[in-house]
């Protein structure tokens, strides 16, 4: 699938089937999450996989909004070391993540962490060293059921030349 087909259908799936996510897939995706853009060079972000039901579960125990990754295969959780951009750069990461999934025709869905009251206790849980910044959990699998097709605002919405 090519980058532009990844973007267009492209959705957050909550739902997954048991079958899991092989190692190398899991792989790719991570490495399309280190290839991100990042501000001066930094690359502040370390990304955590977690397969273990036994932690998904827990994990997704701590959160308000992400009780689907105890369902999931995966999960991806993305840090980054606190410099100046590092939610732009850990936000560009997770966006390959996001995309890279649906190209290799995985589900996903990203969970917020920065800001959330439970991102220490995500970080301590995975022994994330002080001062890493919880960007965000991505659940990761093959969805079960239809995929949903939600509407987006069309271009000529959004789209404004020269000024606003």
């Amino acid at each position: 699938m090519d980058a532009l087909e990844a973007l267009r259908t492209r959705r957050s799936i909550r739902q997954f089937e048991t079958r899991a996510v092989p190692r190398e897939a899991l792989e790719t995706l991570v490495d399309a999450g280190r290839l991100a853009p990042t501000a001066m060079g930094k690359e502040p972000w370390e990304f955590v996989v977690v397969t273990d039901s036994a932690m998904r579960r827990q994990i997704a125990a701590l959160t308000d909004y992400g009780h689907f990754i105890a369902d999931a295969p995966a999960c991806i959780v993305v840090f980054c070391r606190d410099v100046k951009y590092y939610l732009e750069d850990g936000c560009a990461a997770v966006e390959n993540i996001l995309i890279a999934a649906r190209a290799l025709g995985l589900g996903s869905c990203w969970v917020a962490g920065d800001k959330k009251p439970y991102a220490r206790a995500v970080g301590d849980f995975l022994g994330a060293p002080k001062g890493m910044k919880l960007i965000a959990l991505i659940a990761v699998g093959y969805p079960r059921g239809p995929v949903p097709t939600p509407r987006k605002r069309p271009l000529q919405e959004v789209i404004h030349w020269e000024h606003f």
